[in-house]
């Protein structure tokens, strides 16, 4: 999946500005195709949107480095 970096959400933004005046233009010049070619990226594009700005508020976790585990040596013998 997918996962944009929050400092880009912003070009989320101009991307969605930009499907939306295309739409505005093609229902002025009668696009009927164009009009239904552009809700599917426009609805993506919400929903990527959406989940990056939850994502952005998620605490960050440190989950630490791990430790390696000692490998017992095949040579020892119990």
């Amino acid at each position: 999946m997918l996962h944009v970096n929050p400092k880009m959400l912003a070009r989320l933004d101009d991307l969605e500005k930009n499907l939306l005046s295309r739409g505005d233009r093609a229902e002025r010049e009668g696009w009927a195709g164009e009009i239904e070619e552009r809700n599917l990226p426009l609805a993506l594009l919400r929903s990527k949107r959406d989940e990056s700005q939850r994502m952005a508020r998620r605490p960050v976790v440190d989950l630490g480095i791990p430790k390696p585990c000692p490998i017992p040596s095949a040579l020892e013998t119990h």
